[in-house]
């Protein structure tokens, strides 16, 4: 079976056009119509359509971009399609995944979306590793003076008042305590 779906845009409030270009394809009561704006994560309409999808369906959209929220999401969606064999077509683009041309092209799309990925992994991981060496640390900043941190100390060392208790004293959590007082607070920044 096939199906369809169209969805607004941003500056095209109608579907007329998205419409007319996929009854050809599709008969009409399976043309499932989104009218909600392409940001926004939930789109009841589209998840009704995928729950009806069976092997051997096809989904046809008039643009790439009617689908999909961004690259990631498109191949995210595309992949769910090919993994329960659900053909995918794209008419303005000729993006046909039940063709051997448009499998490769849809392989070649996902592999350069991989790549990025791992691109933008390797950067943070080299950027993060830059600023510790020149002695810098993520995470939080510390945000008591130095006056409540010796005083956070002295009352754990003391050993009189528990770790929820010195917790709820200065309004952090369990293990920002341990961290206070098993860091040199000089070298964290």
């Amino acid at each position: 079976m096939n199906f369809g779906y169209a969805r607004v845009g941003a500056t095209d409030q109608d579907v007329k056009l998205q419409h007319d270009a996929l009854i050809k394809y599709v008969d009409e009561e399976n043309v499932y119509v989104e009218t909600i704006g392409g940001n926004k994560t939930e789109r009841p309409v589209l998840d009704d359509m995928m729950s009806k999808l069976r092997k051997g369906d096809t989904v046809y959209v008039w643009r790439l971009d009617r689908l999909g929220r961004s690259l990631k999401h498109l191949i995210q969606l595309v992949e769910y399609f090919n993994e329960r064999d659900v053909g995918f077509v794209s008419l303005t683009e000729g993006f046909d995944t039940t063709t051997r041309g448009g499998k490769l092209v849809f392989n070649v799309f996902g592999a350069m979306a991989e790549f990025e990925r791992n691109l933008i992994q390797e950067r943070t991981v080299t950027g993060l590793e830059a600023a510790r060496a020149r002695g810098r640390r993520g995470g939080r900043p510390f945000t008591l003076t130095d006056k409540q941190t010796e005083t956070l100390r002295k009352m754990y060392n003391s050993k009189k008042h528990s770790v929820a208790a010195i917790a709820r004293t200065f309004g952090i959590s369990r293990p920002t305590v341990y961290r206070y007082v098993n860091e040199d607070r000089g070298n964290s920044n």
